[in-house]
């Protein structure tokens, strides 16, 4: 199979013509859209018709948009130097915020009706009503036009560009590493992978040699994030909004009652993942709890090496137990080459997908070594593509949802594929998966936890000076032992995490941490209810997922018939989690 994507459903090149008819135009498409705000939000004549044309206008300019944008970012993603990407990939958002103009004109004219609620009864405004009361709500924290316009264009220059120059440093940082007495100079991607190596002393020399590896663009990485951060501060000061976390709830449309119910349960569920890093670290034979480096280590036999090929068999045949759509959904994927697996120097890290709603595909980009856990991830990053195309029917506009919500289908995905695994396999081998199961978990919320307990610090110094090499380590090494406590050696923790995980520098996205773990926890509620009716099921949940860009998060779990305001729910979840690590204990 081929481990590369092809992008030829967006366009075939940057030279591609469609490719420059679309940058070309988006200037006139933007210009459109201005002039029509300015010359029709100065009075509140007509306004049912003014609102349906703008939106019509915005959906048609959006889809433009994501299409030109998703080339850039994936070729980027895959040859980090690529000089056309770049280029186009800054002059398109230089291009964007010229759109600032028009939306806070959108934004005042709805703050100036009185009769808002019996405007919205036409088919379109009731299709995007969300939409609408979403952007009523965002004027009350909005600047004057002139400063918001100024914002979004010093942002192409300041929180952009110091996330590219990260994004730069750390796609082509490579590793001095020796393997079997070789001396190697390797990409980042591949050592941090050794992580899960069989090889005992090949996890501590990659742990290593990776922390090595940090020390030459740590300054360059501190001043990237204080940077970043700083601007968000300011941003969110400016807006009236009490902290960056307030203004990222709002953004991930969840409430603050929501976020503290999850975390409280989180806390109490601490001590039990505490006795599975412990029992962990014995069975490795350490005293002091588990060295960082050893977390990923294997357990049990599941040594084989699967193919490629082997993935996508595994991955089709089981998502057909939840539904014949899910499976024919990456049936496609797999045969239409819209997965980038191939492991190589240039390409970041990591795993995502994109959601390019204007052609109704996505591309899904892995690091692909063999392992089950790829195959797990494989899953993972399909559940979001389904997602996306749960939503094919809707606009652009009501295809974007939140944060908290998107994880959502992809943990369940890996759910399906990892119960499936321990369906066929002998007693050794299920050991191995159920505690890569416990492993992933631990992640998403100790780990989770301990970059909330960072990102949360962080924010707080920042607001008083910018932070050295040395603070920044320090106060992630804080985090990390209040979250991990006596499960890890404390002399053996991860001091540069806040280097190698790019969500601390996205500076649309802060606290991207949390979300992982509602959308853990929210998975597993929802498989519950799976479990409970199989057959009604996966049409209830297609619902909730084409509902994820028309609601705020509270009423798409209702749907569900969940109250995520309940600090039992989230008990009820993670009560999961302590029964498989009792099981593992056992």
């Amino acid at each position: 199979m081929d481990l590369r994507w092809n992008l030829d459903k967006l366009y075939t090149s940057f030279k591609d013509d469609d490719f420059l008819k679309d940058f070309n135009g988006l200037d006139n498409e933007i210009s459109k859209i201005n002039d029509y705000s300015e010359n029709n939000f100065n009075s509140l004549n007509n306004a049912k018709e003014k609102i349906e044309e703008y939106i019509n206008k915005l959906n048609l300019f959006t889809d433009i948009y994501i299409k030109l944008f998703n080339f850039c970012e994936l070729t980027t993603s895959v040859d980090v130097s690529n000089e056309d990407a770049i280029k186009y990939s800054e002059a398109i958002n230089k291009k964007l915020s010229n759109l600032t103009k028009s939306e806070v004109l959108f934004q005042n004219f709805l703050n100036k009706l009185d009769n808002i609620d019996e405007i919205i009864k036409s088919p379109i405004l009731k299709e995007h009503e969300f939409f609408i009361y979403e952007n009523l709500r965002k004027g009350k924290h909005l600047l004057s036009e002139k400063e918001e316009t100024l914002l979004s264009k010093m942002k192409n220059t300041g929180s952009t560009a110091w996330a590219n120059l990260q994004n730069l440093l750390t796609s082509t940082l490579l590793v001095d590493i020796n393997i079997d007495g070789k001396d190697e100079k390797l990409p980042l991607p591949m050592v941090r992978n050794f992580a899960n190596d069989k090889n005992k002393n090949l996890r501590k020399k990659a742990y290593e040699a990776e922390l090595l590896a940090y020390e030459k663009v740590a300054k360059s990485s501190s001043f990237c994030l204080n940077n970043i951060k700083g601007e968000v501060i300011l941003i969110s000061d400016l807006k009236g909004y009490k902290s960056p976390l307030d203004m990222t709830l709002e953004n991930s449309r969840m409430d603050k009652e929501t976020l503290d119910a999850m975390l409280i349960a989180i806390n109490e569920s601490l001590p039990s993942f505490r006795k599975y890093f412990k029992k962990k670290a014995e069975l490795l034979g350490y005293k002091n709890g588990l060295p960082f480096y050893e977390m990923f280590a294997p357990m049990g036999s599941l040594d084989k090496e699967f193919s490629f090929q082997d993935a996508s068999d595994f991955i089709v045949k089981n998502f057909n137990t939840f539904s014949d759509e899910l499976s024919d959904f990456a049936k496609n994927a797999f045969d239409n080459n819209w997965i980038d697996a191939e492991i190589r120097e240039g390409k970041s890290g990591g795993a995502f997908c994109s959601n390019i709603h204007p052609i109704k595909e996505s591309r899904i980009l892995s690091n692909f070594t063999g392992s089950f856990s790829d195959i797990v991830t494989l899953a993972h990053e399909l559940g979001h593509g389904y997602h996306g195309s749960c939503l094919d029917k809707e606009t652009a506009l009501n295809s974007d949802y939140p944060m908290p919500i998107a994880e959502t289908a992809s943990i369940f995905c890996e759910t399906i594929i990892k119960n499936a695994a321990l369906k066929d396999v002998s007693k050794e081998e299920s050991l191995t998966i159920l505690e890569n199961s416990i492993s992933d978990s631990a992640q998403v919320i100790v780990d989770i936890y301990s970059r909330f307990l960072f990102e949360s610090k962080l924010f707080e110094i920042r607001e008083d000076h910018s932070l050295s090499v040395d603070e920044l380590k320090t106060i992630m090494l804080n985090a990390q032992k209040q979250a991990y406590g006596d499960g890890l050696d404390k002399n053996y923790l991860h001091p540069y995490m806040w280097l190698c995980k790019p969500h601390y520098y996205y500076s649309e996205a802060n606290f991207y941490n949390f979300p992982y773990a509602f959308g853990l926890l929210f998975s597993k509620g929802l498989y519950s209810k799976y479990l409970e009716d199989k057959e009604n099921f996966p049409n209830e949940y297609k619902k909730l997922l084409s509902y994820t860009g028309k609601a705020d998060i509270y009423n798409v779990a209702k749907i569900m018939d969940i109250d995520i305001h309940s600090i039992d729910f989230w008990r009820s979840s993670l009560k999961l989690v302590e029964e498989e690590i009792e099981e593992f204990i056992k």
